[in-house]
Order: structure tokens, then sequence, then C-alpha cells
């Protein structure tokens, strides 16, 4: 593959923004919404609880949440795509009542709720668990009250929920072992822009100190790192080259230096351009271990696998924040790859591995992506299905990669009768 391949909106920090409009009446203005399932539902949420979104163009979303009439986050929604529970923080701390069904999204492991819940009962939040739902009221008075959170593990979700709870909260808050990520600084800028008083984002410890009220604000999503790494992967697994732009390289660091260090060159062309390819001595095994922001991220566990395949050499590669993150290596191994799953949390790919197309099933958003890597790179025709999975995260990811080279196309069951129902995407 060769060309220029442009980055989205980033999805992980999207999704928190659009739940932040439910914090004031007034409107909220997001760019660079990626057009992706996963923004779709969450849109689909803020207008079942009264908003009005207006999308003027694609990626540019104006919530007015002025008429909220329901203070409840269906199961059907909820099920499909577990950062809906981003409903529960806003809804409790400005209407002092919130209903949120148990989380569901993609099948990785283990990612407790409880940890959103006990730091809401800090702030003086009733909470309790009713016929599968979240249901969460505020302290006598209506607000929530700030206080000293110390998360026992970094939680992304958790530190989202409770950064927008605490913008109205009577008094101060502190969030320890808060999560350092990007999408959570970026929601910080957009709650500050609203009005809130937030420092510290970005960091372990984040203060709040609550304001009555909240209002307008326009604010742009940061670009997404986790497709940006992706792209660069393609562009080494394919032995490509690919000017990857529209992203922000100093929020993928760890991912880069590992790439640079497995044989990927990657040049920095402006500060939202990079350039990579495969090194002229190819690429070689390194072993990873995930952990949370700022070291390698467990989002690109399955395409950093994925690569693996065509290193030389033996890599380990741990995986310590989902349990249960290893399903794609099952569907690797039936495409040629040597993968060893060692256990939960260690797997072991040989490489150079030659890649023989197959049909093969998507199981997480990520893990499809790495499918797609995986099919660039064999011989023969790779058809992935349930790739409902990467359109919750990747905008028109065929088209952006078929644009630079890749030979990759989306069928449905109407093409052909030997394709199962789910929609399917061959590479």
């Amino acid at each position: 593959m060769s060309g220029r391949v442009t980055v989205s909106g980033a999805k992980n920090s999207a999704l928190p923004c659009l739940a932040a409009a439910i914090l004031t009446p007034e409107t909220v203005t997001l760019h660079n919404v990626p057009y992706v399932r996963d923004c779709m539902t969450q849109r689909r949420l803020l207008e079942d609880l009264g908003a009005e979104v207006l999308v003027p163009d694609l990626r540019t979303h104006k919530i007015t949440a002025a008429n909220i009439e329901v203070f409840e986050a269906p199961y059907d929604l909820v099920k499909t795509m577990r950062a809906s529970v981003l409903a529960l923080g806003p809804l409790v701390a400005r209407f002092g009542k919130a209903k949120v069904s148990l989380p569901g999204g993609c099948a990785i492991g283990t990612r407790p709720i409880d940890l959103h819940l006990e730091a809401l009962k800090l702030l003086g939040a009733q909470v309790s668990l009713e016929s599968g739902n979240i249901v969460a009221r505020a302290p006598k008075g209506g607000r929530l009250v700030g206080a000293d959170v110390s998360f026992p593990k970094v939680t992304v979700t958790g530190t989202e929920n409770l950064l927008m709870a605490a913008t109205l909260a009577r008094g101060t808050t502190t969030l320890r072992n808060a999560a350092r990520e990007p999408e959570v600084e970026d929601l910080a800028d957009l709650l500050n822009r609203m009005g809130a008083r937030v420092r510290g984002a970005g960091t372990d410890t984040i203060t709040i100190e609550g304001v009555e009220a909240l209002g307008a604000a326009e604010h742009t999503i940061i670009p997404d790192r986790i497709e940006t790494g992706t792209f660069l992967v393609a562009a080494a697994i394919t032995d490509g080259e690919l000017e990857v732009k529209d992203c922000c390289p100093e929020h993928l660091g760890a991912v880069i230096e590992r790439l640079r260090e497995a044989g990927v060159q990657i040049e920095e062309v402006n500060p939202t351009t990079l350039h990579a390819r495969r090194s002229p001595k190819g690429l070689r095994a390194r072993d990873l271990t995930t952990e949370p922001y700022p070291d390698f991220p467990t989002d690109m566990q399955a395409q950093y696998m994925a690569l693996m395949t065509q290193a030389e050499g033996s890599a380990r590669i741990v995986e310590t924040i989902f349990e249960n993150r290893f399903m794609h290596a099952s569907e690797m191994q039936r495409m040629g790859a040597r993968v060893r799953v060692e256990s939960n949390s260690t797997a072991v790919v040989e490489g150079p591995a030659v890649l023989s197309g197959a049909r093969v099933q998507a199981s997480d958003l990520r893990a499809s992506a790495s499918l797609v890597l995986a099919g660039l790179a064999a011989r023969g025709v790779t058809i992935i299905e349930r790739v409902y999975h990467i359109d919750r995260g990747y905008e028109k990811i065929e088209a952006k990669l078929r644009a630079v080279g890749a030979d990759i196309e989306r069928l449905r069951e109407s093409v052909t009768a030997q394709l199962p129902p789910a929609e399917t995407v061959t590479a």
C-alpha cells in the first residue's frame, strides 16, 4: 500500500464529550466527531433522553439538553456499547437521579462498573441495583458533594464519569490514581470551556472545583490515536509506505517507540503527519506488555500481534488490562500464524509466518482491525465476518485502505449466498 490516509476523530473522546452535553441546558457544539456506530448509538441515547441533536455536517454535532425528560439509559442501547454508562454521572449531577442498565460492549473480559459506583457514593449518591439497572440518586438537597476519591485501579470510563459528576458537585473533588489518557484530558478541556474548574487532567491526580451551572461551548475532538497506530502497522505489515495525516504524534509515544524497535521506520513530517514504512532490514520480534497510558495501550495489542506474525523471531505479548483479549489469536492461527496462548494474559508469536487467506470471525473492535491487517498480509482471500465490531470504532476503514492500494471490499449477504447474514469484509 502507498499513499496518504487521514485519521478521524477519537471515538473514545467523542463518547464522553457527547455525554458531557447533558450537564447543561445550553448548546454544546462538537467538531471532528467520527462517523462510527458507537457515536451514532450515543447520539440516539441523548435523543431518547430528550436532548436535541443537530448534525449540520457529518462530523459536527450540536447538542441542546434543555428539555431532558427521561433519566434512563435503557438496556437495548447500553448492551451494545458500555460507554452508554457515561450518562450516569451527568444525569445524577444535574438532575439528581439516573437509571442506567449494566453495560455491555466488546466481550474482552471483566470491566467492573463497581469502581464508578463506589466513587459516586463518596460524592453522596445513593446507589442501588434494581432489576439489572444501576439507580443513582443525589443526596438530600439535590446536589452531589465534593470528596476525595482514590481509585483502587486505573479506570478510564470511571475517571470520566466522576470527572463529569464532580463539575456540578458542591465543593471540591480530588480524583487520585486517575486515568491519564489523552481522551480524559480532552474531556476536561471541553468541561472547562463549559465553565467547569478542572485542574490536573492528564496526570494521575485531578482536582475539580464544583460550580453552580455549566454553559454553552464549542470544541474539536482530538485525533484517534488507535486508528493512527493501526495505519502505522498497516504500512509495515504490507511492506508499504503510508503518510498518516491529521494525527497527534505526542499521544503515541509508546506505540511509536515500540514499532520503531520492531523495525518500522516512522518519521514526523510535521506536527500532525507521520510517515511509516518497513525498515529495509525487515521486522524484528520484540516483546510487549500493555499498560495504562502513557505506556503501550491494550487497544493496540491485537494489531501488534498481527505485525509480529511477520517479524523475525519470537515475541511474548503480555496483556495486563483485560484478561480475555486474545480471542483474535485463534483466528490468526487459522490463517497460518504461529501463535501460542499460554494463559489469559500471555501469548507467544513465532515469525515470520506465511499467512493464507481464510474465513475468520471478529470477536471485538480491535480484534477485527487486527484481522484486516492479517488479511492484507496474507496470500489469497480473507473473509472477515461480524464486522459490525469494526464499524463501532473505525470510520469507513475499507474505503480508507482501498484508497491507498488495499484490495478490500465490504460485502453483504445479497452479494453471494455463501456468505453469512452479517456484514462481511474481504481483504
